[in-house]
């Protein structure tokens, strides 16, 4: 699971492999009941996209690897079934997914988008602690940036995903709430905010942790949504009225 974590691929690539021999183990079995005809053929491949994809959340693949599953077993099909289909729909489809999603293969940090009730959650924390600037890490489309912002509090988003930091660039500056910068969080400075927040992923939470010891001030929070930090008891942690009971982890910087 260590391998299929720092290597996805491999992962993708063991779910399609299941998948196909499931399928075709399924056919051998219903051989003799199956109709004359090609079209039984396209119905095996939308179960071979769906047991692949199933595999990959099983997986616990970044999400953009389930839309892979989901969609390659079709791609291939229609490639080899039409030969003349042009290459510039699978090429545009690469492209995007990369603009979104660029950091799951860097970082290991998928896209995940914080929802409206965390994000008022947040903003509530926000002012509960006179929060006077605060940081998210990772900041997706920016709508925690957008809720913290105010005049009492100064709010910073850090996003590398080259169209997340464009979308949510653009609602910043037409809101005229909080700053966007297409910066890694790894090397943003920490020392000046009284709150960081991120939503990434099991992965990188050790090393998180340590930048936000070495460089936050005491008493200032670092908020981690749904991933805890190994091995470290958090401050609080606060349980969410949403579909998904979003747990949030808080730790205050400057304790033993």
């Amino acid at each position: 699971m260590n391998m299929i974590r720092r290597f996805p691929i491999l992962g993708a690539v063991l779910a399609q492999g299941l998948a196909v021999g499931l399928v075709l183990a399924l056919l051998l079995l219903l051989r003799p009941l199956l109709p004359a005809g090609g079209w039984w053929s396209w119905a095996a491949v939308g179960v071979q996209a769906l047991l692949a994809a199933g595999l990959t959340v099983l997986l616990r693949l970044p999400v953009w690897w389930v839309w892979i599953a989901l969609l390659f077993p079709a791609a291939l099909g229609l490639g080899l079934t039409f030969g003349s289909l042009p290459a510039w729909p699978f090429g545009l489809a690469f492209v995007l997914l990369y603009l979104f999603y660029s950091n799951t293969a860097r970082e290991r940090v998928p896209l995940y988008l914080t929802n409206g009730v965390t994000a008022a959650a947040l903003a509530d924390l926000a002012r509960e602690r006179g929060v006077r600037h605060a940081i998210d890490l990772g900041s997706g489309f920016g709508g925690v940036v957008r809720a913290l912002a105010g005049e009492e509090c100064r709010a910073t988003g850090v996003e590398t995903a080259p169209m997340a930091f464009l979308v949510s660039k653009a609602l910043s500056r037409l809101t005229g709430r909080g700053t966007i910068l297409r910066q890694d969080l790894w090397t943003t400075d920490l020392s000046e905010a009284d709150l960081v927040y991120a939503f990434l992923s099991p992965e990188p939470m050790p090393r998180l942790f340590a930048k936000a010891k070495a460089e936050m001030k005491p008493g200032s929070l670092l908020v981690s949504n749904s991933f805890a930090v190994p091995d470290v008891a958090p401050d609080a942690v606060w349980e969410l009225p949403d579909r998904r009971r979003t747990q949030l982890f808080l730790y205050e910087m400057g304790k033993a």
